[in-house]
């Protein structure tokens, strides 16, 4: 098998660190497992939320270990997780199994073939796994997303199905199909005489005025220059300045290879980057940073920094999830804006591929002598009512009631304060297991209610933006499944890729361009040095084995 050799490097360097942890590990190294009988003690390692308050005073995990009759020691953590995993890895210290690690198809691949990984095919079956055996039966392509290209399966499934199915629709598109809302100062514009705009051009009239009229401090009465019409993150999933791209006919993620791919209706991959629509797009926005009406810190700065100078009333325009995280207590002031055309009248939003399946949160390890025992345990996870405890938290914490259908409620905020002085976001964080959840759309139709929230997320999603400015829902699905080729591929290129494509188009931002050949030798660079020919093939094939062409 070819050899990704700069990760094995990265893995050999963390070896000084191994001989640290030798004498504390060695009792859950692979060679050291003693017993006279099954294995029924489990070392398992992994991530967690940096709220949560620990996995081994979970309730709902020790309930279910205990109906397994098996013993969980509990190593996880929320910092320093990937460094942790290499190190054990690269000293063969592995656990029984790791969990919530979020390992990408090309480790599990590469891990799959090494021996790390065992193959879990022989225990999906009635007997050992009848919950997740029934699941893959009913969904095919649940099964071929965690299927590597050897025909193994090193991973259990995982996926959070939070679609538009899930509130009664019959098109079912993930609350991540188009992540980036746009959102206006409606009561800077009243005050203006302006209204909400429609076009790109109209909001750069809007953003002018904004910093023209210092509209923090006549507003708020901020101090005098605070003003800043608009700010977002650069490239930023959620919080970026990509959803004014629309306008070009597009909206992308250029950080993120798969989210800067595109796939046509005739099933041929392309990226976004490399098209006259986004060269004219970072040239038309380069005259907005230009004069102050982008925020200048918007390529440095982190979530913190933004919600901060939203919630103080500084900015007129920003992209986010939803209102009332970002703008706080100013929230009654903004509203959503609309799609906006751009400067030949047209716009048009790139739906995503949410919410993929994928088998890096659950991997057991060679050191396991008992998996059977281990996915039994697992299997459990895959049952409506104990995955929404997962994820969430208790039946008599965070789900209050069932109601007369047998559906169970989640807690208000309002409750969540007054019981337990959390919001209901940050009671979830307190008891959330990371793992091989898998929350199937029809669980918020038999078992529990989407939070209100997420309903009118996917009310406006598919009612506000997809309806009216979506031209095709042809997306590339993010669940593909590679060879070891392609992977070696990917693994060797996405990332020199996706660092050259972002890094220019903040150049080309700040400073203005690209002229003809700037553009010229930008494409050539791609091409060249950023193997941008061999990452579409790579694509392509995967595409059309996935398609069945």
């Amino acid at each position: 098998m070819k050899r990704n050799w700069k990760k094995i490097l990265s893995l050999m360097l963390c070896l000084c660190a191994v001989c640290v942890l030798m004498t504390s590990c060695s009792s859950s190294g692979k060679n050291d497992k003693k017993s006279d009988g099954p294995q029924k003690d489990f070392y398992i390692m992994g991530g967690m939320s940096a709220l949560s308050a620990g996995y081994d005073s979970n309730v709902v995990l020790n309930e279910l270990a205990q109906k397994a009759g098996i013993n969980i020691e509990w190593d996880t953590m929320s910092d320093s997780l990937a460094e942790q995993v290499n190190i054990r890895i690269a000293g063969e210290q592995y656990p029984d199994a790791f969990m919530g690690v979020g390992f990408s198809n090309y480790d599990i691949a590469t891990y799959g073939a090494d021996g790390v990984f065992i193959d879990l095919t022989p225990y999906l079956n009635k007997d050992v796994m009848p919950n997740l055996t029934k699941i893959l039966e009913e969904n095919p392509d649940i099964r071929s997303a965690i299927t590597m290209s050897d025909g193994k399966i090193y991973g259990l499934p995982a996926a959070e199905q939070m679609g538009t199915a899930g509130i009664g629709l019959k098109d079912d598109y993930s609350i991540y199909t188009i992540p980036q809302f746009s959102m206006i100062n409606k009561a800077w514009l009243d005050k203006l005489g302006l209204e909400v705009p429609t076009t790109l051009d109209e909001l750069k009239v809007c953003l002018q005025a904004f910093k023209d009229n210092d509209m923090s401090a006549t507003f708020y009465g901020n101090a005098p220059g605070s003003t800043i019409p608009m700010s977002t993150g650069f490239d930023q999933w959620c919080w970026g300045q990509n959803v004014f791209y629309a306008g070009f006919g597009f909206t992308n993620w250029p950080n993120d290879v798969c989210n800067d791919l595109l796939l046509g209706d005739d099933g041929k991959v392309s990226f976004v980057c490399a098209t006259d629509n986004y060269r004219k797009a970072v040239t038309y926005f380069h005259d907005w940073y230009a004069n102050g009406l982008m925020d200048i810190e918007m390529f440095s700065q982190d979530t913190n920094q933004l919600i901060a100078k939203c919630s103080q009333g500084q900015v007129g325009v920003a992209t986010w999830w939803y209102i009332e995280e970002v703008m706080g207590d100013k929230s009654g002031d903004y509203v959503f804006l609309p799609i906006l055309s751009g400067p030949d009248g047209t716009y048009n939003v790139t739906v995503r591929d949410g919410g993929a399946v994928n088998s890096g949160n659950l991997n057991i390890t060679s050191a396991c002598s008992n998996p059977e025992a281990l996915l039994k345990f697992y299997d459990m996870w895959y049952d409506g009512e104990v995955v929404m405890q997962l994820q969430y938290g208790p039946k008599g914490v965070f789900f209050t009631e069932q109601d007369e259908k047998g559906m169970w409620i989640s807690i208000t905020d309002a409750q969540a304060r007054e019981k337990y002085g959390k919001s209901a976001g940050e009671l979830k964080g307190v008891h959330e297991v990371y793992g091989p959840k898998l929350i199937l759309s029809k669980y918020y139709n038999e078992n529990f209610y989407m939070e209100d929230r997420a309903i009118v997320r996917l009310e406006d999603l598919y009612y506000k933006w997809m309806q009216p400015y979506v031209k095709s829902t042809t997306t590339y699905p993010i669940d593909c499944v590679y060879t070891q080729e392609e992977l070696d591929v990917i693994d060797r290129y996405k990332a020199d890729f996706e660092s050259a494509v972002s890094e220019q188009e903040g150049l080309w931002l700040k400073n203005g361009g690209p002229t003809d050949e700037e553009w010229n030798a930008y494409v050539e660079m791609l091409t060249k040095n950023c193997g941008m020919e061999k990452l579409l093939a790579a694509y392509q094939s995967a595409y059309d084995r996935y398609s069945g062409k």
